[in-house]
């Protein structure tokens, strides 16, 4: 991108971004069929579909091994469209695993994986999925505003030039716009990197460890563009060891060792036993 390019940015209004649409998708999940033969042997019978709304996200005996150490247990989770989950646990529960294979990025051992009735990591479920990662990545020779540019052009953005200036002046990143990421200390990349997420439409949100190295206005931003996605209908899936904002959730799924140790309600879990990679009786 030129100089002029850069310059002819629009100011920022410093209101608060575009929402996000949510369109909802057609589960993949499919009746298989049930029949008796005249011998007596019995064919398959069919699985049985879950009452409710497509999932947004769906796991089938999802498992994850290197070698003979397992990160990931086969595991089965059924996450509705619009659903806000925090997903916690100890480090090495099996948290970056998991949305690592829900977004394409590892291969499962074992299992299957859907997004938006989609295969995990194909074009389609990865076109609904915006992904945060834990230790973002950044092109070496693009600034904040070059990344922005091609992601919202990539994804079809509307009125790109403006979301991406109320997204970069609400994280605090105007100063360093026209700078390279890969220049930034951790917290500043974060902050890139929430920008680069949300200037895309986006069904479902994949987040892993976002609070990381975020100071008060990073931490106040991404929590009001959580509940703004969240709002218009986009299921959100946050890994974090930020506990305080378990409450802003609907549902809390924890691991520990591979295995999810709880599936419910936040306010009644234990979250510190929880973290600590201790079951949590729930009754």
């Amino acid at each position: 991108m030129n100089q002029n390019s850069r310059s002819s940015r629009p100011e920022s209004k410093r209101k608060r971004p575009s929402k996000q649409t949510a369109s909802k998708h057609a589960a993949a999940t499919q009746d298989g069929a049930k029949s008796t033969s005249r011998t007596g042997a019995s064919k398959p019978k069919a699985t049985k579909k879950p009452a409710g709304p497509p999932p947004a996200i769906e796991t089938i005996g999802l498992g994850k091994q290197y070698g003979d150490a397992p990160a990931l247990a086969p595991i089965d989770l059924r996450i509705g469209s619009g659903e806000r989950i925090s997903l916690i646990g100890h480090n090495g529960s099996g948290k970056t695993t998991l949305l690592r294979m829900l977004v394409g990025m590892l291969e499962p051992s074992e299992g299957e994986a859907s997004v938006s009735g989609h295969p995990a990591g194909s074009l389609e479920a990865r076109a609904s999925l915006a992904y945060l990662a834990d230790q973002p990545v950044f092109y070496d020779d693009l600034t904040v505003w070059e990344h922005l540019e091609y992601i919202a052009r990539l994804h079809g953005t509307a009125d790109w030039e403006q979301q991406a200036v109320d997204l970069v002046d609400m994280v605090g990143l105007m100063p360093r716009v026209d700078d390279l990421p890969m220049t930034f200390s951790r917290g500043l990349k974060q902050k890139a990197a929430i920008t680069m997420a949300f200037v895309r439409p986006f069904d479902v949100m994949l987040i892993d460890e976002p609070f990381v190295g975020l100071d008060r206005t990073g931490k106040e931003a991404l929590l009001v563009l959580l509940d703004l996605a969240h709002r218009d209908g986009a299921t959100l899936v946050v890994a974090t060891h930020e506990l305080s904002s378990v409450k802003e959730s609907s549902r809390l799924i924890a691991l520990s060792g591979g295995e999810v140790t709880y599936d419910g309600d936040p306010a009644d879990a234990d979250l510190a036993s929880l973290t600590e990679g201790v079951p949590h009786e729930h009754e």
